[in-house]
């Protein structure tokens, strides 16, 4: 399992895509509506502003929407390539929880119920909703004869999003004919409404996430040879798989709470990296963390810039993108 420290390649790979990150970090600040040069973006930062103008552009819209889309991105990609090894499932994805219903649940309610609510409880709404949601998937898939099998944990997942969907609707439904206005941010994703201090949430629970699959990741690859000879390896699979999977579900339910529903990240870009990177998990959670942070960068341009005047829901974009990658991946394989 030492194989990540043998090849060089890697590791070049990985500073090419950290210096990307960087480029595309001051290229993205620069674009939108307004434009600026590198630049200035780069004088605001490090330096003094050319005037008060840019420097609100950047410090106060612009700089909260690009840190919180990085980590958007890395989070979803981390969580997706954590779930695909410890199921062995290569379609698992992070929204296997169901999150993004629960979140869309929690976000009615209190918009139904208090029409006013403020921007500080719907996102706690919408976690909440998250966490309901991956609480009750965990509580479906562990009891019955069939605990043990992973397939359990997918098949509640999708019961448990359309259950969750199907409330959602009918309380939209019978309530406020504009409050599904209000709740279509969570249930089509978007990094319009992030502030810079949403990053007192994202970031402890990232980090803590990213320490602990860095933590079993000897573990993580020993369940990627089957439960028997991991555990042969005295390996105690369940604890590790229900650690992993709960550090997946709090991240994405922390993203979801703040950014949306954006889908087809965490099982997109993990398959890239596996192309580009390798399969072994401590290698594929760290370029999943930088290439989803790029993509995720790139992808909110689009969603600023295609429509003039308009902004386009980033789940769209990623769905669009995420169906036409697996198409093109199944045709390659056929």
């Amino acid at each position: 399992m030492n194989s990540y420290h043998a090849n060089p390649k890697v590791w070049l790979k990985f500073v090419v895509a950290a210096v990307v990150l960087v480029i595309s970090f001051f290229a993205v600040l620069s674009m939108g509506a307004a434009e600026l040069t590198v630049g200035d973006v780069y004088a605001c930062v490090f330096a003094t502003c050319a005037d008060s103008l840019t420097e609100t552009l950047i410090w106060q819209i612009r700089l909260p929407r690009v840190i919180v889309g990085a980590l958007c991105g890395a989070g979803l990609a981390v969580a997706g390539a954590v779930l695909q090894n410890t199921t062995r499932n290569p379609l698992a994805e992070p929204y296997l929880f169901g999150v993004v219903s629960g979140a869309g649940l929690g976000a009615t309610i209190v918009t139904v119920v208090f029409e006013q609510a403020s921007a500080v409880y719907l996102p706690i709404a919408a976690f909440l909703g998250a966490i309901l949601a991956i609480f009750i998937v965990m509580a479906v898939a562990v009891v019955g004869k069939h605990s043990r099998k992973i397939e359990s944990l997918l098949l509640a997942g999708v019961a448990v999003s359309f259950m969750l969907s199907a409330l959602s609707q009918f309380i939209l439904y019978m309530g406020d004919p504009f409050a599904a206005n209000r709740v279509m941010f969570w249930l089509m994703g978007s990094l319009a409404r992030v502030e810079m201090a949403h990053l007192y949430w994202i970031v402890p629970v990232l980090l803590t996430g990213l320490g602990l699959v860095m933590l079993f990741h000897r573990q993580l690859d020993a369940i990627l040879l089957g439960d028997e000879s991991a555990a042969t390896l005295g390996i105690n699979v369940t604890l590790v798989r229900v650690i992993l999977l709960m550090v997946c579900a709090a991240i994405t339910a922390t993203i979801v709470a703040y950014c949306g529903g954006i889908g087809f990240v965490g099982l997109m870009i993990p398959h890239i990296v596996r192309r580009l990177f390798a399969s072994t998990s401590l290698i594929l959670v760290c370029g999943s963390a930088f290439i989803g942070a790029i993509f995720m960068l790139w992808v909110d341009v689009l969603a600023r810039t295609a429509v003039d005047g308009q902004e386009i829901p980033i789940g769209v974009i990623t769905s669009i993108i995420g169906s036409l990658f697996f198409l093109t991946l199944m045709h390659k394989k056929v």
